[in-house]
């Protein structure tokens, strides 16, 4: 038994490590690529690496069906992994502006099977054995900067940019092949996932945090689109950007590692205001137009902010949502955070860069995540309140 568990975490790991490798190798350059070798605009750009988060919001609720229908998210996760990767080529094939749009939207439909698959089968594991979901994710973390690292250098080198194609290919291949080993979840009720929505909709402090995840996630997962045109536009090389991401990617894994202790000292929204301010910081300094040196060395502010936010989040939407209607609830948090507010981020951020330059995509980022914030002082203030309201009530009780 002992041995079983260590061999399915490790494979959980290994999955991870490869997944996130391959998302790592293609959607930072994505839009270097785009811009330099296909010579789209900031708006065509915009619009191509939108529509994955846009399929996101439709098709995560609908892999979590099949799963639940079939029983089977290990088999879903191992499809969905290698129809994704095969797709990934498409980019290669074609250079009118239509047909990668429509590349864009066949690789998204599989490729948004992939977080939300894995989060769930991993998230039920390491719950039934009692061990720690961060300690898993991080070799995603792990994977995916190693991966931007890497493809930059290689980029640079003889093959040329489309390595990140080949290299996205090859990672989800491996990582099909693992998905068939992973621990099956235990089927679910058909229709549960969709079961709590109408309670889900009625619950303040709920979608007050779907609103602060839209604002201050959003921007932070837009930011890996346009963050290699930003450092190219300080002077990086692909190089350059392989550097900047494996610093910023890398330092979320101290900081999630960290999240627990700091969230049972100071609190799930405190740290949530906490990871915000960093975000905030980071932008406003990116609008001053840093220099390139200062760009590396604050990359790391992407570990405090993403870092303490995903745990904090999670273990937030635990605790006001029953547990009856967790599923349901960490899809929608999924949807709005990586669908919704990444989409948000990502289209109006390559109109702002059509019209303004990569700066000003900044400078919006820093309102919006200025907003976040203080809907997150606003909720601790609903929370306090509350907490007053039920102690009063338990005092007259007795």
């Amino acid at each position: 038994m002992e041995k079983q568990k260590h061999a399915n975490i490790f494979r959980l790991k290994v999955f991870y490590l490869f997944s996130f490798f391959a998302v790592g190798s293609l959607t930072p350059l994505l839009s270097v690529y785009l811009a330099n070798e296909a010579g789209l605009s900031g708006i065509e750009i915009g619009v191509i690496m939108s529509v994955g988060p846009i399929v996101m919001i439709v098709f995560q609720p609908f892999w979590g069906i099949v799963c639940d229908w079939s029983g089977k998210p290990a088999k879903i996760l191992s499809i969905t992994s290698l129809l994704a990767g095969v797709l990934g080529l498409g980019y290669l094939l074609f250079e009118h502006f239509l047909l990668i749009v429509s590349v864009a939207i066949a690789l998204a439909i599989f490729q948004s099977a992939i977080i939300p698959v894995s989060d769930s089968i991993t998230l039920q594991y390491t719950t039934r054995i009692k061990s720690n979901y961060g300690k898993i994710r991080l070799f995603g973390s792990l994977g995916y900067g190693v991966a931007v690292f890497v493809m930059g250098k290689l980029s640079e080198s003889f093959i040329g940019p489309s390595v990140i194609f080949y290299a996205f290919f090859l990672g989800l291949l491996i990582a099909a092949n693992l998905a068939l080993r992973l621990p099956e979840e235990a089927p679910r009720e058909k229709g549960k996932l969709f079961g709590g929505m109408k309670e889900l909709i009625t619950m303040k402090r709920f979608l007050i945090f779907l609103a602060i995840t839209f604002l201050i996630f959003g921007p932070n997962l837009a930011n890996n689109v346009y963050y290699g045109l930003f450092v190219e536009a300080r002077g990086g090389t692909y190089t350059g950007i392989g550097i900047a991401f494996l610093l910023a990617v890398l330092s979320e894994i101290p900081f999630m590692r960290m999240a627990g202790t700091w969230i049972h000292k100071m609190g799930l929204l405190p740290i949530t205001l906490l990871a915000g301010t960093a975000s905030l910081v980071r932008w406003v300094l990116y609008f001053t137009e840093p220099s390139l040196a200062t760009v590396y060395v604050t990359s790391i502010i992407q570990g405090f902010s993403l870092g303490l936010f995903i745990p904090a989040a999670l273990q937030y939407i635990r605790e006001v949502v029953p547990a009856r209607i967790t599923v349901t609830a960490i899809t929608l948090y999924s949807a709005i955070g990586n669908g919704l507010g990444n989409w948000f981020s990502t289209f109006s951020g390559g109109i702002i860069l059509d019209k303004s330059g990569i700066y000003a995509v900044y400078l919006f980022y820093s309102l919006l995540t200025l907003i976040g914030m203080l809907l997150t002082i606003w909720l601790m203030r609903l929370e306090k309140n509350l907490k007053v309201r039920e102690k009063i009530t338990g005092i007259l009780e007795k």
